[in-house]
C-alpha cells in the first residue's frame, strides 16, 4: 500500500460518512445491511456467508447515527471477531443462539424506522442505491481489484494451457477452479462450453461432454467481497474461417465498450456504441441474446449498462463488459482511471489484436483465441 493510500481505519470511516449520509437523505434511524456483497463492503472485505452461493449471509450490520452494530448467531461471533477482527474495527457485537438466530437484531430493529439493502418488514429498500456505493471503489479497493485481477488472470493462463483434447467441461471446470482457491479466490462462477455448446448457451454450465477443438471459459472469482470477471476462448488446431470472423467481430464490440467507458459518459452511450459495432460487424441483434456487462465491485455486477440506462461513468469504478455472438465471447475487467483504463485481467503471452476506436482516439488490446497445434 502507497503512503497516500487511505489506512484500513480511514477506509472504514469513509464508508461510515457515506452510510450515515445515506440515513440523512432518507430521514431513517437505521441502515440495515444483510447481503453478502454489502457486508463485505462495509467491512472493507469481511465476510458474513457460510453457503458461498447464498444472497443473505449469517450476519447482518446495523448503522445507526452514534452505533454501529453486528448482529449474528453463536457459531459465526467467534470467527467474526478473531479472524476478521471486526469487534477492533468498531462494530459492536450482538449475539443470538443458533436456535433463535434474528432475535438480537429483532430486538434492535424493533420500532426503529429503517432503510435495508434487502425487503425487511416495514423498511424500505435501497438496494439501488447500495449496489451504486459499492460500486464506487476507494483508492484502497482499487489497489485490491488489481491484484484480484491478476489473479484472476494467472489462474486462467494456467488452466487455458494445461487442457486438452478429451477432457470434460466437469473436469475443465474442475481446473479452473481449482487454480483460483490457490489464490484464495472463490470461483462463483464458473462456466464451461466446448464445441457447439458455444454456440448453443450463452451460460454454460458446466457438462459431462468431452472437449474436441474449442472450449470457452468464464471465471468470476470473489476474495475480500471483490468479483473479477473474465472469459477466454481456446482452439485446438487451425480455427477456420466462419468462427475466426466471430471472435473478431466480438472484439469489435469489446473494443468499442472499454473505448467508450470513460468517466461522465452516461451507460446507454457506451452501449449504444457497442451495438453500433455489432451492427458494422454484421451481427446487428446479437445484443439481444445476452446482457452486454456493467459496473462491478462486490456483486459480478453492480448493475448492468442497458439502453436507456442514465448511470454515468466515474473514475475509480471498474467495468466488466462481455459481448457474445454466438460462437464467441469477451470478458475483461477494467477500472476505469483519470486518464486513460487499466485492463485487470490481461494475460502475458496471450494473443491480441490490437482496435482502433477512431472517434476515441484509442487503441484497445481485445483478446483472441489461444490457438494450440
Amino acid at each position: 500500500m502507497t503512503s497516500d493510500m487511505p489506512s484500513p481505519r480511514e477506509e472504514f470511516q469513509g464508508k461510515l460518512s457515506v452510510m450515515r449520509a445515506l440515513l440523512d437523505r432518507h430521514n431513517a434511524e437505521g441502515l440495515l445491511l444483510r447481503r453478502v456483497s454489502s457486508f463485505a463492503w462495509a467491512t472493507c472485505g469481511a465476510a458474513s456467508y457460510v453457503n458461498t452461493a447464498t444472497t443473505e449471509g449469517a450476519a447482518s450490520l446495523l448503522v445507526t447515527r452514534e452505533h454501529c452494530f453486528l448482529a449474528t448467531n453463536n457459531i459465526e461471533a467467534p470467527r467474526l471477531e478473531q479472524e476478521d477482527h471486526l469487534a477492533g474495527q468498531g462494530w459492536e457485537f450482538r449475539v443470538s443462539p443458533w436456535t433463535s438466530p434474528m432475535a438480537e437484531l429483532n430486538k434492535l430493529t424493533a420500532e426503529m424506522t429503517l432503510i435495508a439493502d434487502v425487503p425487511f418488514g416495514a423498511a424500505k429498500e435501497v438496494s439501488a442505491e447500495m449496489a451504486r456505493l459499492r460500486a464506487s471503489l476507494t483508492p484502497a479497493e482499487g489497489e485490491r481489484f488489481r491484484q484480484l485481477g491478476k489473479s484472476c488472470a494467472e489462474a486462467m493462463g494456467t488452466t487455458a494451457r494445461a487442457i486438452h483434447p478429451g477432457m470434460s467441461e466437469f473436469e475443465i471446470a474442475s481446473s479452473l477452479g481449482g487454480e483460483a482457491q490457490k489464490y484464495g479466490i472463490q470461483p462463483i462462477v464458473n462456466l464451461v462450453a466446448t464445441d457447439e455448446r458455444i454456440y448453443n448457451f450463452r451460460h454454460p454450465l458446466p457438462t459431462e461432454k468431452k472437449l474436441e477443438n474449442y472450449v470457452l471459459l468464464v471465471l468470476s472469482g470473489r476474495k475480500r467481497g471483490l468479483v473479477c470477471s473474465i472469459s477466454r476462448l481456446v482452439h485446438f488446431g487451425p480455427i477456420p474461417a466462419g468462427r475466426k470472423d466471430r471472435i473478431l467481430a466480438a472484439a469489435r464490440v469489446n473494443a468499442a465498450f472499454i473505448a467508450h467507458t470513460r468517466p461522465g459518459r452516461a451507460l446507454d452511450e457506451v452501449v449504444r456504441a457497442g451495438q453500433r459495432e455489432y451492427a458494422a460487424a454484421g451481427f446487428p441483434d446479437e445484443w439481444r441474446f445476452h446482457h452486454q456487462g456493467g459496473a462491478v465491485g462486490y456483486e459480478p455486477r453492480e448493475f448492468l449498462g442497458m439502453p436507456g440506462c442514465a448511470d454515468v461513468v466515474a473514475a475509480g469504478q471498474a467495468y466488466a463488459w462481455n459481448p457474445t455472438i454466438a460462437g464467441s465471447k469477451m470478458e475483461d475487467t477494467i477500472l476505469v482511471g483519470g486518464q486513460a483504463n487499466e485492463n485487470l485481467t490481461s494475460i502475458p503471452g496471450w494473443p491480441f489484436i490490437s482496435i482502433e476506436v477512431p472517434e476515441e482516439r484509442m487503441t484497445i488490446q481485445c483478446p483472441l483465441a489461444l490457438e494450440i497445434a
